[in-house]
C-alpha cells in the first residue's frame, strides 16, 4: 500500500500555490450536469490505514479471510505502517551495504544514529551498538560480552527464556567455553509445563555466586508471563554479577524499561517494530548497555560529531570486530548489522511515538486479557496460571494442540504455537499470542472456532 504525506496543511499551501480557495474551484470549468455528486458514489464510511489493507486483501483473495495469527514466541504480527515501505523502499537507503567510508554514507549513518537513539530511550539504557542479525545473536553476544566484563565465566540463564535464543546462547557458550548453568523453574519438563511459569527470584539467591558473570532473564518470559526483573537485578549486583534481560519492545510502553531495574545488558526483538514476518527473517537484533560497558559492546557505534569548519557529520564511532581491529582485541567476530530493519524500526518509532507505542501496548494487553477470559469460560479449556501477562499466555486445551492447529488453519486461524515442539510431554498445551491487530470479530470468532471443534471431537470420542 502506497502511502500519501499530505496533510490537511499541505493541501491548502498546494491550493494556496495554484490560486483556488477549494477544490471545487478546480472543477468549475465543468458543466455541473456533468459532475456527480460525492453522495452519487454511496462509498462506505472511512475506515483506518489497516482496516483499509484488510479490506484489499480480503479482495486480492476474492473474499477469503487471511489466515488470522494467534501464534507468537517471538515472531508477531502487529501493524506496519505504510510510510515505512515507503521510506526503506528508497534507492539510498534499499541499495546501500554498509558504511565503511563514512564520508560518503552520511544518511546511512545518520539512519543508524537516529536507530541508536531511539532504542536507548525505549529501553531507558545509555548506550546501543548499529543493531545485530535478531534477539538471538543479540542474547549470545552478551555471554562473551558478560565474561569479558567481569572475567568471570559462569552464567546463569533462566529456562524461561525463549528456548530457540537458549540454543543459539548455548551454541555460543559451547565455542567460548562458557559453563550455562539453568534455573530449572518454569520449563516445559517431563510432566508437560512447570506449575511456575516464572522464576522465583530466591532461586537466583542460591544459583548466583562470585564465579558468576551474569544472570539472563526475559521479560516478559517465553510463555508472555512477567518476572520479578527488580529483585532478580538486586540479585545479581550483590553478588558482582551482571543482569542482562531481553525484552519485547512493544511492551515498554507500559511496562517498566530495563534501564529503570538497573539492568546492566538489555537486547530485544526489533521484529515488532515495523518489521514483518517474512517466514520468520530478516529480523532485527537489539543491543543496549550502560556507558561503562560500550568498549565491549560487538558491532559497530555510530556517533555525530563537528568537522574543522563546525559542519555536523556522522561517523562510525566504534568498530570492535576483527575486521577492523587487531583480532585478539576484537569483541566480536558478528558480520553487519541490519541496517534496512533497523532504519524500518526507526521510522516505526517515530511515525509511532511515545503515545502511539502505550496504545499498541494498551491494545495488546486488553485484547489478549479479553481473550483468555474468553477461552476460560469454554468446556476443558483453562489458563495455564492465574499469573500477569502481556500480549501471550498458555491455555490447557482438552485435545493436543497440534490436532487444533491443524483443524485451525483449514479454518483460516493459526491458533497458536504447540509446546509439544520442545517436550512432547506438553502436548495439551498451546501458547496463545494477541496483538492489537486482532479485532473483536477475529477474537470471539477464534473462540466459536475452539468452541465447536472441542465439542466435536467429544463427540467424537463418545461415539468410539
Amino acid at each position: 500500500m502506497g502511502f500519501v504525506p499530505h496533510t490537511q496543511e499541505d493541501k491548502l499551501l498546494l491550493l494556496k500555490k495554484i490560486g483556488v480557495k477549494n477544490i471545487e474551484e478546480l472543477f468549475e470549468t465543468i458543466p455541473k450536469e456533468l459532475r456527480l455528486p460525492p453522495t452519487a458514489f454511496n462509498l462506505p464510511s472511512p475506515l483506518s490505514e489497516p482496516e483499509v489493507l484488510n479490506e484489499l486483501v480480503k479482495l486480492s483473495t476474492n473474499g477469503r479471510r487471511p489466515l488470522v495469527p494467534f501464534a507468537g514466541a517471538g515472531a508477531y504480527d502487529h501493524y506496519r505502517p505504510a510510510v515505512i515501505d515507503a521510506i526503506i523502499s528508497r534507492p539510498e537507503f534499499y541499495t546501500a551495504y554498509t558504511p565503511y567510508q563514512a564520508e560518503v554514507s552520511q544518511g546511512t549513518l545518520q539512519a543508524i544514529y537516529e536507530f541508536q537513539s531511539l532504542v536507548c530511550r525505549l529501553l531507558e539504557m545509555e548506550v546501543s551498538n548499529a543493531s545485530m542479525y535478531d534477539c538471538a545473536s543479540a542474547l549470545a553476544e552478551t555471554v562473551h560480552m558478560a565474561r569479558d566484563i567481569t572475567k568471570r565465566e559462569k552464567v546463569v540463564i533462566a529456562e524461561t527464556v525463549n528456548p530457540w535464543y537458549r540454543e543459539v546462547v548455548a551454541t555460543y557458550a559451547y565455542g567460548l567455553k562458557v559453563p550455562l548453568t539453568y534455573t530449572g523453574l518454569g520449563q516445559i519438563g517431563k510432566a508437560g509445563l512447570n506449575p511456575c511459569p516464572t522464576t522465583s527470584a530466591t532461586t537466583y539467591t542460591s544459583l548466583v555466586d562470585e564465579q558468576t558473570a551474569a544472570v539472563i532473564v526475559q521479560q516478559p518470559n517465553f510463555f508472555g508471563y512477567l518476572e520479578p526483573v527488580s529483585e532478580i537485578a538486586q540479585i545479581c549486583h550483590q553478588a558482582g554479577a551482571l543482569f542482562v534481560v531481553a525484552v519485547d519492545p512493544i511492551s515498554l510502553g507500559i511496562i517498566m524499561p530495563p534501564g529503570r531495574y538497573d539492568a546492566d545488558i538489555a537486547v530485544a526483538e526489533g521484529q515488532s517494530l515495523g518489521i514483518p514476518l517474512s517466514f520468520g527473517g530478516p529480523y532485527l537484533g537489539i543491543l543496549t548497555a550502560k556507558k561503562k560497558y560500550i568498549r565491549h559492546m560487538p558491532g559497530r557505534i555510530a556517533a555525530r560529531t563537528v568537522d574543522i569548519t563546525g559542519r555536523q557529520g556522522y561517523v562510525l564511532a566504534l568498530q570492535t570486530r576483527e575486521q577492523h581491529i587487531r583480532r585478539e582485541r576484537a569483541t566480536s567476530n558478528i558480520c553487519t548489522n541490519q541496517a534496512l530493519c533497523a532504519l524500518a524500526a526507526t521510522v516505526y518509532l517515530v511515525w509511532m511515538g511515545k503515545e502511539g507505542i502505550k496504545e499498541v501496548a494498551r491494545q495488546c494487553l486488553a485484547k489478549s486479557h479479553y481473550l483468555a477470559k474468553e477461552i476460560a469460560r469454554l468446556p476443558g479449556f483453562k489458563p495455564f496460571t492465574e499469573q500477569k501477562f502481556f500480549k501471550e499466555f498458555v491455555v490447557e486445551t482438552p485435545i493436543p494442540a497440534r490436532e487444533l492447529i491443524e483443524a485451525g488453519v483449514k479454518e483460516g486461524f493459526l491458533p497458536g504455537v504447540d509446546l509439544s515442539v520442545f517436550n512432547p510431554e506438553a502436548r495439551n498445551w498451546l501458547l496463545v499470542a494477541v496483538t492489537e491487530k486482532r479485532t473483536r470479530d477475529e477474537l470471539d470468532a477464534y473462540v466459536n472456532f475452539l468452541r465447536n471443534f472441542a465439542a466435536h471431537q467429544a463427540g467424537k470420542g463418545e461415539k468410539q
